[in-house]
């Protein structure tokens, strides 16, 4: 380039080289429109866009003369406009030294000194949230690489981010990638230095980008097709001819997947039979609910009708089941020992509820087992990509969501480090706890705070509220990410999302259908009631009259003609109240479960995700305490009997015989109530030796339980231990 002197081709950085050869003349298009003392004096066909050939060569000739402040080379054509202020220096130069350059009116420059910058109170200036263009994370700092947006508060972006969408949508489609803005957006990034050209966007300019608009629809999306060659198969003049919809044309059915005898019969599609409804020309067809709605990737709809929920076991009912003995390793060889059978007096029959047989409930522990298993192993592969990189976190457990926000916000907190815990208000506590108990314990109050916040609502399966502090405050991106972060470093799942909010997360809003259960607001629910439950046009339409106001503001007014109208105003209600409401935390907070990969997986494995998720950890039972540890044996210990006090012992822990819960013994040994979704790291186990008490060791997660000659000394020592250890804990 004869201004700058640079061979690099960076259309991005300096605008396009060209070269005219006619001329001997390269030059880089930003160079030129930024020089100091050269004017546009021709039309845009002379010269180079309007700059005159011999305006040029006087150009370069004076930039000859200036040395760059920067790299102190000739050549400088561009200087600062600030008054007083005699830097010169190359474009190159000052975008490295980070000037800014003013692409519009008199394409003025200032130097690194004297340069705008955005404004905003000090208590903006914290954290990190994400930039809403490449999704990454950008520090809220007034730096020359980040830019706020003028017009949203929680909108920041990368400077590299809009250069390259500026570049790419051009005047007339660059805008706020939040609340679509365009005049206060557009003046404000003009300001500080961003290139907005005037052409059209990139997408626009796409030869035969709108092709696909000429093509006829050609697919069933029937949820159910009959057809055996497929959903695109079309057989003119015959039943498998596909019927495109009357109104829009871009939904399909073969004729005998919608029962039609003839061609020249009507069919509309789902969303424009919802139009026709609204302004009253609906005709009422078959009734069909919206969970056998077409689908238009012609897959199995997913507005399914959401299953009864599961009768959950009290607390204090109890499970009795044949055990068996736990795994016991070998330190020799580290292979399994064979199973130790109890004796016959130490049995217990299993008891089951008579609508339960044996065969349905082994099945279903199999299978929750496997879920479980499954969802450890997906949480052990994202938990690789955590470094041994620690950033700790302060911790008041008094004001647990303040001290946690601000540990989540500080500048070195990544989710990919290593967490360590240091509750600040505990004596017993002073020093760093680095263990993964302290961890669970942090991960378990904040996930306890979460389910009485009021970022939720709902009694025992929660959806999103609707907390406009929190919007703006961006919390429900933090509280998606704290939930991801405490499920791949070994925290407890949140286990109180409704399903309709786990549907929305993994399947979108779009494909969701809420029910009635879903509305936490009394006066909304009652409302809902009194439209389901009319019983004559009459009571319906005084119903809607009462509560016009309500309906006018959720834009859920429809003309009423016939009684069956309320199923259609009653999901409109619905879908409104619990989806569309909420649609701003719900994308914020699926933003915050991205962290670590984790709405991924959950998206890839729905079921697995949904037991943990959805419903809180099933009541430790002694089987799973059992299943949990294994026995590490010795050669000069025999472990037989041991083995039998340790199984006999967790018995009567669970049938309430014992003044210690199987939650107190795994406490004791891990510092945890519950097993996490991950599991413990390292694995629970027992060893039996010649000690006075037991010893849980939450470092290891060791129990090692003493030798005794009777189950009687063996069950006092354990209760006496695990009692006074977590009284003392407690206090």
């Amino acid at each position: 380039c004869v201004l700058c002197g640079r061979t690099d081709d960076c259309p991005e950085k300096y605008g396009e080289k060209r070269t005219y050869v006619e001329y001997n003349l390269t030059v880089h298009y930003y160079c030129l429109l930024m020089s100091s003392g050269i004017w546009q004096r021709g039309e845009e066909d002379e010269g180079v866009d309007g700059f005159l050939i011999t305006d040029i060569r006087k150009e370069v000739n004076r930039a000859a003369k200036l040395k760059c402040n920067i790299c102190k080379k000739k050549g400088a054509s561009i200087g600062c406009v600030a008054p007083k202020c005699k830097r010169s220096y190359h474009f190159p130069c000052g975008i490295q030294k980070e000037c800014i350059f003013q692409f519009m009116e008199d394409f003025r420059s200032y130097c690194w000194e004297h340069k705008p910058v955005q404004k905003f109170p000090d208590k903006e200036c914290r954290g990190t949230s994400q930039c809403t263009i490449c999704l990454d994370l950008v520090e809220q700092l007034p730096m020359y690489t980040v830019l706020k947006s003028p017009c949203c508060k929680n909108a920041w972006f990368h400077r590299e981010c809009l250069q390259y969408q500026a570049l790419s949508a051009g005047i007339f489609f660059f805008r706020c990638t939040v609340c679509n803005n365009k005049d206060k957006f557009q003046k404000e990034m003009l300001r500080m230095g961003i290139h907005i050209p005037e052409k059209d966007a990139s997408w626009e300019l796409e030869e035969n980008a709108y092709q696909d608009l000429l093509q006829c629809y050609q697919h069933c999306d029937i949820k159910r097709c009959l057809c055996k060659k497929g959903r695109d198969y079309n057989e003119p003049d015959s039943k498998w001819e596909i019927k495109r919809c009357q109104c829009c044309g871009s939904r399909g059915t073969h004729l005998a997947c919608s029962s039609m005898t003839s061609w020249e019969q009507n069919w509309e599609c789902m969303e424009c039979r919802s139009i026709f409804a609204k302004s009253g020309k609906y005709s009422k067809q078959k009734k069909r609910s919206l969970a056998t709605s077409e689908k238009t990737d012609g897959t199995t709809c997913l507005l399914e009708e959401p299953s009864p929920k599961c009768p959950r076991q009290s607390p204090g009912s109890q499970r009795n089941f044949l055990l068996q003995s736990p795994k016991i390793m070998c330190q020799n060889n580290l292979s399994p020992c064979s199973h130790l059978d109890l004796p016959a007096s130490n049995r217990v029959a299993m008891s089951l509820s008579p609508l339960m047989s044996n065969r349905n409930w082994s099945l279903r522990k199999k299978h929750l087992r496997e879920q479980r298993r499954e969802v450890s192993d997906i949480l052990k592969e994202l938990k690789l990509q955590v470094n041994t990189k620690t950033t700790r976190l302060n911790i008041n457990t008094e004001n647990i969501w303040n001290s946690a926000l601000k540990g989540f916000r500080q500048r070195n907190f990544s989710p990919t480090n290593t967490i360590e815990i240091k509750f600040t208000n505990c004596k017993n506590r002073s020093k760093t706890d680095t263990s993964a108990a302290s961890k669970h314990r942090f991960f378990q109050l904040l996930m306890l705070h979460l389910q009485n916040s009021s970022l939720f609502e709902g009694s025992s399966a929660k959806n999103l509220s609707l907390d406009f502090q929190a919007v703006k405050e961006n919390l429900y991106f933090e509280a998606g990410k704290m939930i991801a972060v405490s499920l791949v470093h070994g925290g407890p799942s949140p286990g109180f999302f409704s399903k309709t909010l786990y549907n929305c997360l993994v399947y979108g809003p779009e494909n969701v259908k809420p029910a009635l259960e879903d509305v936490a607001d009394v006066d909304v629910a009652q409302t809902i009631k009194m439209i389901k439950y009319a019983n004559s046009l009459a009571s319906l339409q005084s119903t809607i009259h009462d509560c016009y106001e309500f309906l006018a503001a959720a834009g859920c007014l429809r003309p009423v003609t016939a009684l069956c109208d309320k199923n259609m105003l009653v999901d409109d209600i619905l879908i409104h109240h619990v989806i569309k409401r909420i649609i701003s935390p719900l994308e914020s907070f699926r933003q915050g479960l991205k962290t670590l990969g984790v709405l991924e997986k959950m998206q890839m494995h729905p079921d697995v995700f949904c037991s943990i998720l959805c419903h809180k950890p099933e009541r430790l039972s002694a089987e799973t305490i059992c299943d949990l540890f294994t026995i590490h044996s010795s050669s000069d210990v025999n472990e037989v009997e041991g083995a039998d006090f340790w199984m006999g012992y967790l018995q009567e822990v669970e049938s309430g015989e014992s003044v210690v819960t199987l939650e107190d013994i795994l406490l004791f040994v891990t510092g945890s109530f519950s097993i996490p979704p991950i599991g413990f790291d390292p694995e629970p186990t027992i060893k039996f030796l010649h000690i006075r008490y037991p010893v849980g060791n939450r470092l290891l997660n060791c129990l090692e339980l003493p030798i005794t000659k009777t189950y009687e000394q063996f069950k006092n020592k354990m209760e006496f231990t695990i009692r006074n250890t977590l009284r003392v804990e407690r206090e």
